[in-house]
């Protein structure tokens, strides 16, 4: 049985980090926040590159702090149990 290696990122994120997924994140330049998710799953490990990927930050920066909270939750190493 194959996983959804984006359903297993999405599970990482803390409940209110999972709400709003088809919401702006980004109001400056209109990016979702599930285009943001998509560019991390893609890759993108920095707030350059998810900006890069998606133009989110790229206005007043207002959004930079909830992008890096996207990175840190959807990048942290797995921790063995």
């Amino acid at each position: 049985m194959d996983s959804d290696p984006k359903k297993e990122l999405l599970d990482k994120l803390p409940p209110i980090l999972k709400q709003g997924l088809d919401k702006n994140l980004c109001t400056c330049n209109e990016v979702l926040k599930i285009d943001i998710i998509n560019a991390i799953v893609n890759g993108a490990d920095t707030v350059e590159e998810v900006q890069k990927q998606t133009y989110a930050t790229d206005g007043i920066g207002c959004c930079e702090r909830q992008v890096q909270r996207l990175i840190e939750c959807l990048c942290a190493p797995e921790t063995k149990k």
